[in-house]
């Protein structure tokens, strides 16, 4: 365990979250280019811009300019952002509806385009529209045992598929027609074009928090049993030896070739290629952890 892949490097101070509010909780961040946007508990959304330095000894810092903050007029914390740069829109899940809003002034979009009824989302990577101009959105959604595709453009939104699961679902990811759930006790490919769908292994959503991330054209990694995190296709397959995880892993992200998981000590490190434990860094609290653009 001696590659140093990964230095933790502090990019928002406390205070310039906090201001002179005694407690703010963050829920969510999407960072986009040099733009960095976080969701608080208290209904706020903050931009900042994220400037990298590298000083004459290699070493790295970052400076934060606070853009501006945007209340979303709730009582609701924000639950989830993402960026769709191509549309210079952000994307904001905040009491069960999405809505857009600009990227650069948080000003929600005139025509007040938004999707209703979304417990959870996330775009897919791997566009079947061909459409540039548009970003593919999948929902679980607050109808029991249902997943709706939505096409969102710059000013509006259109749904395009409604699909119903088996069980209850409660973390997707997307790629192409493939859909990758976490149902209440198991984990299923299911492409949303023909219907079809095939198990994975058992998991139980009731003890432990699923993952479920894409990781690259047609291959997701999840959280299994037994604290391993467990590569699978769309066919159902493994191509990689799984990693050995902590049995209480919160979060996981994929720097090839390096597989990074945060659990409630602890951040580590394991290569993809031999499955081997490369690094540990103690860090405590963490509740997020995300892979943005490198």
């Amino acid at each position: 365990m001696s590659v140093k892949a990964f230095k933790l490097v502090s990019a928002v101070e406390r205070e310039m979250l906090m201001g002179d509010k005694s407690y703010i909780n963050i829920e969510c961040i999407e960072c986009c280019g040099k733009n960095l946007y976080i969701g608080t508990n208290d209904c706020f959304i903050y931009h900042f811009l994220l400037d990298e330095k590298v000083s004459t000894a290699g070493k790295i810092s970052f400076a934060a300019t606070k853009q501006l903050h945007r209340y979303l007029g709730l009582k609701k914390p924000v639950s989830e952002l993402k960026a769709a740069s191509a549309l210079t829109r952000l994307l904001v899940l905040c009491d069960n509806t999405i809505t857009l809003v600009n990227m650069i002034n948080l000003e929600p979009v005139p025509t007040g385009a938004r999707i209703k009824g979304a417990v959870t989302f996330t775009l897919n990577e791997n566009p079947v529209s061909g459409d540039p101009f548009c970003v593919e959105v999948c929902i679980i959604s607050v109808k029991r045992r249902t997943i709706q595709m939505f096409m969102v453009f710059e000013d509006r939104v259109q749904i395009v598929k409604e699909v119903f699961t088996p069980e209850q679902p409660c973390a997707v990811a997307v790629d192409g027609y493939y859909l990758c759930l976490a149902l209440t006790t198991q984990y299923i490919i299911l492409n949303y074009n023909t219907g079809v769908s095939q198990d994975l292994f058992p998991y139980c959503s009731d003890e432990k928090r699923p993952i479920v991330k894409r990781i690259g054209r047609q291959e997701f990694l999840l959280a299994g049993p037994g604290g391993l995190g467990m590569f699978a296709t769309v066919d159902g397959i493994s191509q990689r030896a799984p990693v050995h995880w902590s049995e209480n892993v919160i979060g996981a992200a994929l720097c090839f070739p390096y597989v990074v998981a945060l659990d409630d000590e602890f951040i580590t490190v394991h290569s993809m290629l031999d499955q081997q434990q490369k690094q540990t860094l103690p860090f405590k609290e963490g509740h997020i952890l995300q892979d943005f653009e490198g």
